[in-house]
This record gives structure tokens, sequence and C-alpha cells, in this order.
């Protein structure tokens, strides 16, 4: 049996999921984006399996490098026919919000109301008819990563006078509507092999963007939670997070997301718009980290079910190769 690859830069977001491969006996290797290489002339893989769990986030790490690497070698693997769970169109999507947005548009699907720049010589032109508060995000973020929120058009008029706006790592932004979350809560749901596997609602203040589900503290009844992929002394987020079952347009929406951008593993955040209560979806993530405790918030372990899911995509690859 050829090891599997499990190809990541964050010490402590996969330690669960190393442990019940383990429990299981079946022999991995951990892959580091930030330093690795490849030769293009292979025509086989010493890999069994490669689970690509590189963060769009990995810059704000020190992995930069490896962010525009791994399109490249997504695309090496897939010429050999290696089984990828989240292979290269996956990886594409994760990397960015602009394509998710062009994505969600395709498929009748509501979003913020977005423009899509890549100079702040067009700030002016790009938010006129968005109605206040606006957000900008970097085009390739995660973790809430290059997210600000501007309250008036002078706001950002004046951010931008002063060089002060973040176009990120490919210099691409978005300005979006700010949307006001019904209940105060988002909603992420998760969704393995394509279909559903939970969904749980994260309550937040609106004021921080960074809504990791591994880094939840607190049930919304007040139990405390045990945060297995987060390091012993990680501060509290505050965040409070309770199971739901979203409504099944909302489930076949999501599973539709997922078919399309060829996401194995993921998950998806949307909301009402309290305005008008209407479904928006604004985030669909590659990168997907499990909620923490998961037995006590959704009831099962979802780390178990994922490693059923390799075993079956090890013995049955999807991905024909690609021979020269």
């Amino acid at each position: 049996m050829k090891p599997w690859a499990i190809y990541h830069e964050h010490q402590h977001w996969f330690r669960p999921l190393f442990a019940e491969l383990d429990r299981r006996g079946i022999p991995t290797l951990a892959l580091d984006p930030r330093a690795h290489w490849y030769d293009p002339s292979q025509h086989e893989s010493p890999y069994g399996l490669v689970f690509n769990r590189m963060s769009p986030s990995a810059y704000l790490r020190g992995g930069l490098q490896g962010t525009f690497y791994t399109l490249q070698w997504l695309d090496h693997l897939e010429r050999l026919g290696v089984p990828v769970v989240n292979g290269l169109t996956a990886f594409t999507i994760e990397t960015s919000k602009a394509r998710q947005l062009t994505l969600l548009e395709s498929l009748g699907l509501g979003y913020p109301r977005s423009r899509v720049l890549n100079h702040p010589s067009q700030i002016a032109q790009a938010i006129e008819g968005l109605r206040f508060p606006i957000v900008l995000k970097a085009n390739i973020g995660g973790s809430g990563a290059g997210i600000v929120r501007f309250d008036t058009e002078q706001a950002i008029y004046e951010t931008a006078r002063a060089n002060g706006l973040d176009f990120g790592i490919d210099h691409t932004a978005l300005v979006q509507e700010y949307i006001p979350a019904r209940g105060g809560h988002i909603v992420r749901v998760e969704l393995l092999g394509g279909k559903f596997l939970y969904a749980i609602e994260v309550f937040t203040s609106g004021e921080s963007f960074n809504l990791c589900p591994a880094d939840i503290c607190q049930r919304s009844d007040g139990v405390e939670l045990v945060r297995s992929a987060c390091p012993i002394d990680a501060p509290k987020s505050g965040l409070r997070v309770q199971a739901c079952r979203p409504s099944a347009e909302i489930t076949t929406a999501c599973e539709a997301i997922m078919k399309h951008a060829q996401i194995d593993v993921g998950g998806i955040e949307l909301m009402i718009d309290d305005r008008d209560g209407s479904v928006v979806y604004y985030d669909i993530n590659a990168l997907s980290n499990f909620v923490a405790d998961p037995v006590n918030v959704v009831g099962f372990d979802p780390f178990s079910r994922l490693a059923d899911y390799l075993v079956e995509r090890s013995q049955h690859s999807g991905v024909p190769s690609r021979r020269a």
C-alpha cells in the first residue's frame, strides 16, 4: 500500500485527522507546501492518495510560496491520475473569491452585491450603487484575512488616498455590500463527497470576520468546547455555536455548489439578509475545518466519516490519467 500524502502547512488543524488515520493503521506522510518539489517527468506517483489541505491564508504564516505553487503540483498529479481529494479545480475556486461569485451567479444563487477590481483608482466607479456599509476583501484570503469594513464613502476614499487598501497577494479585491445577518448568526454547511454532512449556526457580533469552526470555544447554551485542532494556549474566540438543519432548498443549493466547484470536502457559509429575508451565500471553502468538539455540537465525529471517505477514494480513483 502506497502511503497517503496529507498536504498541509498548519501544525494544529489536522491533528484529529492524523490521529484517526493512525488509529486505522493507514500509512501517511505530511507534506509541507511551504517547501516542496516535484519532477515533471514522473509517470507514477509515490502516493496512493493525496489530500490537499493547503490553506489560502498560509501567506499569513510564512507560506506565500505555497499558494500558487500548489496549482502547478495539482495539475501534475492530475496528469498522473493520482486520487486527489480537493484537486485542481477545487483549489482554483478556493483561491479566488471572484471565481466563487461567478459560480454563484451561474447557479442563480444569491450573494452580496459585489464588484471586482485590481487598482485603488477604480474605487469610485466600483462602489457606485452599493449600499453602505461595504467591505473590501482580498481575492485570496481565508480565516477572515484582508477583510475591512467601511461605513461611509469618505472612509474608503481616505484609506485609498493614504495607500491603505490591501488588494492581497494577487492584487485583486472585491468591494461588497455588508450583509446584516438575521438572528446575529451565519450558517456554515459542511459537505463530504458532495453531500450534506452537518450544519452549524455561528453567532457573531459582526465585528470579526474570522469564523474558523475549529476556534469556536462555546456552545450556544454555554457549554465549553474542547478545541482539539488548536494549540493549548490559543486565545478563545468568543464565538458561540449550535447545530442546525437548513432547509431542503439550501441543502440542495450547497450540494450544487460543491458539484460545480468539484470540492470533495468543504464548507459553505451563508446568512439570511435581515433587510429582506433573502438567502445570501458568501464564502465557499475547500479548506474547511470541522467544528470544535463535534460530538458535543453535531452529535457525531466527522473525522471518522472523513476517513471512511478517504478510504473509498483511495480505492476508486475518479481522476483519469492525462499521460502525454
